[in-house]
């Protein structure tokens, strides 16, 4: 069963969130230390949280892995990703995991 990790960046009053560098340089550790173990990826940066709404989210990163024993393995590499957040961010990720249905 696929599995897909989701990495939410909550706007917050008073955070910040570098997109360039989450773009040119977090994603590239995302793909050195767990791509090998991840089936795709998708990067959705927030624009609007609806008509005439300001975005909720900075980022929702999207991770989508073949089974749990894919998303373990590459969760035992992703030291080096994890204490690379404060670097572009200082709001704290939510994390949703769940069974890819559709």
């Amino acid at each position: 069963m696929a599995l897909s990790l989701q990495v939410i960046y909550p706007i917050e009053d008073g955070t910040r969130f570098d997109h360039a560098y989450y773009a040119n340089t977090h994603m590239p550790l995302v793909g050195e230390h767990m791509g090998a173990h991840i089936d795709k990826v998708l990067v959705t940066k927030g624009l609007a949280g609806g008509p005439d709404q300001p975005p909720a989210t900075y980022a929702i990163a999207t991770m989508v892995f073949a089974d749990k024993a894919a998303m373990d393995a590459a969760m035992a590499k992703a030291g080096p990703v994890m204490a690379d957040i404060p670097n572009f961010t200082d709001t704290r990720p939510q994390i949703l995991i769940g069974e890819v249905i559709g």
